[in-house]
């Protein structure tokens, strides 16, 4: 209880502070958040606060270590996310991280030290460490500069590694070799690919010299080569004139093949082999659905994979020996996955419906598995969580949409307000994931609908493309169409809803409140674009390659004349209804200007509007206080402006 106080206290004073600091941006002071005391009530209320949602948590982004003793995994517990480690050799959890919030982490070769990112308050800059699993021992990589960096992968000795930086201009990411050691020597990085636009290095070839590189044409689109970090010398190996998607790379034991997943001539992306010496490629494995999350484990004897089934992943382990394949029950969710070099055992990460991380541990042996680690709920029943169910339902046009729909368990006679949820990307897609707001809002009688609008990801090649360029317009209809398909299909009140989303999200609400006026009683947009041309000409770098295809190339003349044109700013004049947004000063993908932009615009025609103006987030909200204070507000505003009698 006391360091409970202490932080909210000083996130109180903290905020206080950054307002006097950036008050002078923005005329409208009021929109600096004030950090209220966080009030959870008792275990058992019902409905359940936002805060025991927020404050109920589990591992995220968990791997081993090499010789599978360690299992790594970032926490926010702490109020910001840090590195944590549990020993499988038997004791407690530590934590290894201090000081700015991590943004990922990469385990070194030897099991026994990590590399970890950092950057200040969400800008998206971050520096690189070196630390020591018994976090006696920590050394600076590369310092922060304003500088974009995407880490590559640590050679088999752990003493280079490679990274994307747009240190040169500013703009395009060239691929960099850094240089160093475990004694605490000074690090040395040199550019060995000068590029343009996007080229990221991937995973370094076991006992080689050779990296795979992507070049990102699109959304859902790369061209992929292999790089020889020594000699600087690019090859090609995929670029189809149809661009397609190559991902989840893996290296063979003795690094002269390595698998990948693709939808190159296909739909769904198929498990793949490529062959360095022959230079070809063969399918391996293909499904109905996209196969995710390769891993190669037990020196290579298990291939391990998901399928993502409409948001619900399964997990499959095949024997590459006996040429056997088994699907392993696991709780509904969404996994990632994870082995050493020769355990024997699947570390399964989960995040779902009723748990927001679970660990699980699978032996790939006897496919039986064990609870690893389980979250902390925070005094929530998890079995009081509620579970989507997938719908499909068409479009005006004929096309098929779908979705996951939330409804909540309620005594009430009456049917509930239904909120559109529409998630970014734009080539995002709906997971079964944990949703904090969503299952607070559920308990507050108001159902949700995560839906998947044409461009979303998981439902083929051409869904995915089904919003590029001159089509964008077409995916914000859908968000219409879905309210027609509600109101006839009678398990909610579709004459009470309202639209949400982030990100690109944001957008999808900025425009549909614009195009579609007496649609939804109201909108609630995230760190959401408001002009496209000054979004696109400002997007950080690390989107720039991929505007070129999803949105057309803003250096021509033709897409700025068709952004000037279709941007919401031209139809904020139009909305009506009330509006919600949120928006991090640090935001380097969307600027704030851009929901500065509308809140002034509608508070210029008198249109009520709430706006949450984070002084020290970025494009994601990632402090706890914040957090708690962004949903509460949430929650406020849609049971104001929805009817839920």
């Amino acid at each position: 209880m006391k360091f409970s106080s202490l932080f909210v206290f000083l996130a109180v004073f903290f905020v206080l502070f950054t307002h006097q600091t950036h008050s002078a941006d923005w005329p409208y002071p009021q929109d600096t958040p004030q950090i209220n005391p966080i009030r959870i009530g008792m275990a058992g209320d019902q409905p359940i606060d936002i805060s025991r949602f927020l404050l109920a948590r589990g591992p995220a982004s968990a791997t081993m270590n090499s010789q599978g003793s360690v299992v790594a995994y970032i926490s926010s517990i702490t109020g910001v996310p840090q590195v944590w480690l549990l020993s499988l050799e038997g004791g407690q959890t530590t934590q290894l991280t201090y000081g700015n919030g991590v943004t990922f982490y990469r385990w070194h070769p030897d099991g026994q030290h990590i590399i970890y990112g950092a950057d200040n308050e969400g800008n998206e800059r971050e520096a690189y460490y070196l630390i020591s699993l018994d976090g006696l021992s920590e050394q600076l990589l590369l310092d922060h500069s304003k500088a974009y960096r995407v880490f590559g992968d640590i050679d088999s000795q752990g003493q280079q590694f490679t990274y994307a930086s747009t240190e040169r201009n500013g703009r395009d990411f060239d691929i960099y070799l850094l240089d160093f050691s475990l004694d605490n020597k000074e690090a040395k990085s040199t550019l060995i690919y000068q590029s343009e636009f996007g080229f990221y290095p991937r995973q370094w070839q076991p006992s080689g010299d050779l990296s795979i590189v992507t070049e990102v044409v699109g959304e859902d689109g790369a061209n992929v080569y292999l790089l020889n970090t020594q000699t600087g010398k690019m090859t090609n190996l995929f670029k189809p004139e149809i661009s397609s998607d190559y991902s989840q790379f893996v290296w063979s034991k003795s690094g002269k093949a390595f698998y990948f997943t693709s939808d190159q001539d296909g739909e769904m992306k198929s498990l793949r082999q490529y062959d360095v010496a022959t230079g070809t490629s063969k399918v391996l494995f293909s499904h109905q659905f996209d196969i995710e999350n390769i891993q190669s484990c037990m020196q290579e004897k298990y291939l391990t994979w998901t399928t993502n089934e409409y948001g619900f992943d399964k997990l499959h382990i095949y024997n590459q020996q006996a040429k056997t394949s088994k699907t392993v029950e696991l709780p509904d969710g969404v996994y990632s996955l994870s082995c050493s070099v020769a355990g024997k055992d699947l570390l399964v990460r989960i995040s779902g419906p009723a748990t927001p991380g679970s660990l699980f541990l699978v032996d790939l042996t006897n496919q039986q598995t064990r609870l690893l680690m389980a979250p902390d709920m925070a005094g929530i029943d998890p079995q009081q969580m509620v579970k989507p169910q997938i719908i499909e339902f068409p479009a005006r046009d004929g096309l098929t949409l779908n979705g996951l729909l939330y409804l909540p368990v309620s005594q009430s006679a009456s049917l509930p307000p239904i909120v559109i949820d529409v998630h970014g990307g734009p080539t995002g897609q709906s997971r079964a994931t944990w949703g904090p707001l969503i299952q607070y809002l559920l308990g507050q009688g108001i159902a949700v609908l995560d839906i998947n609008v044409r461009g979303s990801t998981g439902f083929g090649k051409t869904y995915a493309r089904l919003d590029n360029q001159e089509k964008r317009l077409d995916s914000v209809r859908d968000l219409v169409d879905a309210l027609a398909w509600l109101k006839t299909d009678g398990r909610v009140n579709a004459s009470q809803a309202a639209v949400m989303g982030g990100s690109y999200g944001g957008y999808m609400v900025n425009a549909v409140m614009g195009a579609y006026p007496d649609a939804f009683k109201a909108g609630l947009s995230y760190v959401g674009v408001a002009d496209w041309v000054k979004a696109l000409q400002t997007a950080s770098p690390g989107l720039k390659a991929s505007d070129r295809i999803e949105y057309g190339d803003i250096r021509e003349q033709r897409w700025l004349d068709f952004y000037a044109q279709n941007s919401p700013i031209n139809t904020v004049h139009n909305i009506k209804a009330p509006m919600f947004y949120e928006h991090g000063v640090n935001d380097p993908r969307d600027p704030v200007t851009e929901s500065d932009t509308m809140v002034k615009a509608l508070r210029d025609k008198n249109i009520a509007v709430t706006y949450l103006r984070f002084p020290d987030e970025g494009h994601r909200i990632a402090k706890l206080a914040n957090r708690i204070t962004f949903y509460q507000q949430v929650a406020a505003f849609l049971k104001q402006h929805l009817s839920t009698e």
